[in-house]
């Protein structure tokens, strides 16, 4: 996995491309940490995200629930192979999981 992060005054913008799995879920937790630090909306971009799995998926749902308490935001942008993992898990029927299609 690769992450571009662009942060931004009123927002991050984070862009996810390759595998992101469990392999990867060390440094995306380092990042969901961070940006929830700020109090900011997040736009997390799996675009180019070849594959997602559950364990991903927890820590984005986790990092979600957590930012809406604080009044914060994330919506995230999927790849075909992202959205069909996310639908079969059934994520997209989680609040605090906004799928932007």
């Amino acid at each position: 996995m690769s992450i571009t992060v662009l942060r931004r005054e009123q927002s991050w913008l984070a862009r996810l491309e390759g595998p992101v799995t469990i392999a990867s879920a060390v440094e995306l937790k380092a990042l969901l940490v961070e940006w929830l630090a700020t109090g900011k909306n997040l736009e997390l971009d799996l675009e180019n995200a070849d594959e997602i799995d559950i364990t991903c998926m927890q820590l984005l749902t986790a990092a979600a629930r957590d930012a809406g308490a604080a009044g914060a935001g994330i919506v995230v942008r999927l790849s075909a192979a992202a959205t069909a993992a996310v639908h079969d898990a059934g994520f997209d029927q989680m609040p605090a999981f906004k799928v932007q299609e």
